[in-house]
């Protein structure tokens, strides 16, 4: 494989919507989904009317990556062998005796294994990582800190209620009914949430097609909603952009559950017709469906035995893991977190907020000081590194969270949004993420902060180390400037 990757190699390029092509003005959405979430739970479950209340500084504990145990409570940020880097219960701080106490000598946290190998669904525990989800690990935190506050025992009826919650204000019915808080408040207003993509995404995207790429939007949302957003970020035109359009593809499952995959359905006025294709014949909309079926349609729109794919996602559950190691995609990741962490936006970004700047002045908390979900936490530290203490609490060494580990492991390179390559040639060479590279590479522009900062440490520390780029180096040790102009 080269150690660069190119869009003008591939045949296919795909895109997941939410928090993709479509960036949403995160802390008005963050707000509307506690919202949305905390609403029904007071009113449909009869919890304590307290958990509407949130103050700015409540919103630092929102942070991507991590997992809430659902038998004790806790919630934890993994280090990439699976060892706790911190943990709460509920939203208070456990501290080095208490995580000891807890997870052991070795602060290991007991279902990693099942979570690292699979990134499925359990009953035990719930992965946030995504900005859909997120919300719910602060409502989540709030209502443990509340039981605990009554003395109550936290149990199954807590998550019960939480995905009762997901499931009243996201389930595929929710836009057409108008029901739950959620998509009454962005069909009302979808300026307040959506970013519309810059002219130059816009032009990027129509010069993929005119270079006779096949442009997929594949996407779990459903096909109401999809169209809302989209016209809203593209325009009415946007169908003409993309040669398939799937929604409602419920991934992973769409690229996971094979051989029993769900078929390919048509849709007749954003209803799913009941029966399923046998296979996919022509470009088109469809609703669910199974990469295998796409690839052999894909084979025939290239005249490729093996076309060449690359999907751009969020998520790691649902893009990335299913998309490498099933469908073998190339993938490349949006890690809006790399922003937070000095990455500048990207001109179009910038300007785009600008235009949008007395939308974004409606929310109550601007001014005062909410944290954007995707800048570093003050209680969780940053969504890359973190520092790891031994069991005795003296020794520190700087860790990869998993999540980083996992970015660098799943998915070819990673940008903190589209519009940070919309402007550059399709024949641009982006240095990939290699077990063989240091683990600054792969990040376009340039990395975060805390990757660069562990890395000047590390190198400080292997200075009687050969050049890495002589050959000689150990492959974990961290180098600058790894460019293709380098090669």
């Amino acid at each position: 494989m080269s150690e660069y990757f190119s869009l003008s190699d591939c045949d296919v390029i795909g895109f997941d919507l939410d928090h993709t092509l479509c960036r949403y003005h995160l802390k008005e959405t963050s707000r509307l989904i506690y919202e949305s979430f905390a609403r029904y739970l007071v009113e449909h479950k009869g919890y304590d009317k307290d958990l509407l209340n949130l103050t700015p500084a409540t919103w630092d504990f929102c942070f991507k990556g991590l997992v809430v145990d659902l038998e004790d409570g806790n919630l934890v940020k993994l280090a990439e062998d699976g060892t706790v880097l911190r943990a709460t219960h509920g939203t208070i701080d456990l501290g080095a005796e208490e995580i000891l106490k807890h997870f052991g000598p070795k602060r290991e946290w007991k279902h990693f294994n099942s979570l690292n190998t699979s990134f499925t669904r359990s009953a035990k525990y719930y992965f946030y990582d995504n900005y859909f989800d997120l919300p719910g690990a602060l409502l989540c935190g709030r209502v443990v800190d509340m039981m605990q506050k009554r003395g109550n025992e936290v149990n199954s009826d807590l998550w019960k209620d939480m995905v009762a919650a997901i499931d009243h204000n996201y389930n595929t019915s929710a836009f057409k009914e108008d029901a739950g808080t959620y998509f009454p408040s962005v069909k009302r207003d979808p300026s307040r949430y959506l970013q519309p993509c810059s002219d130059s995404v816009k032009t990027w995207l129509r010069t993929m097609k005119n270079a006779g790429k096949v442009l997929l939007l594949i996407t779990s949302s459903h096909s109401d909603y999809c169209r809302l957003v989209c016209e809203h970020i593209l325009g009415k035109d946007f169908e003409e952009i993309f040669d398939v359009i799937i929604t409602n593809a419920l991934k992973p499952g769409f690229f996971s559950l094979v051989p029993q995959q769900r078929p390919f359905r048509t849709l007749l006025n954003d209803v799913e017709e009941n029966e399923g294709l046998p296979s996919l014949d022509k470009p088109g909309w469809y609703s669910q469906g199974n990469w295998p079926h796409l690839h052999e349609l894909l084979k025939t729109m290239t005249g490729k035995q093996e076309p060449t794919v690359v999907y751009f996602g969020d998520s790691m559950r649902s893009d990335m893991f299913p998309a490498s190691s099933f469908a073998r995609w190339e993938t490349v990741m949006i890690v809006e977190e790399m922003e937070g962490e000095g990455v500048p936006k990207s001109d179009a970004a910038m300007s785009n907020e600008a235009q949008v700047e007395p939308l974004e002045k409606k929310g109550k908390f601007e001014e005062q000081g909410m944290k954007s979900p995707s800048a570093v936490s003050n209680q969780w530290g940053s969504y890359f590194v973190d520092v790891h203490r031994s069991g005795g609490g003296d020794e520190e060494s700087q860790k990869l969270t998993w999540c980083c580990h996992c970015i660098h492991k799943y998915s070819t390179m990673a940008i903190p949004s589209v519009e940070h390559i919309a402007d550059l040639p399709l024949d641009y060479k982006f240095p990939r993420f290699s077990p063989d590279k240091p683990c600054t590479t792969g990040y376009y522009p340039r990395p975060p902060d805390s990757l660069l900062k562990r890395c000047e440490k590390e190198n400080r520390g292997v200075s009687h180390a050969e050049d890495p780029r002589t050959g000689g180096a150990r492959t974990d040790m961290c180098v600058f400037g790894s460019s293709a102009s380098d090669s």
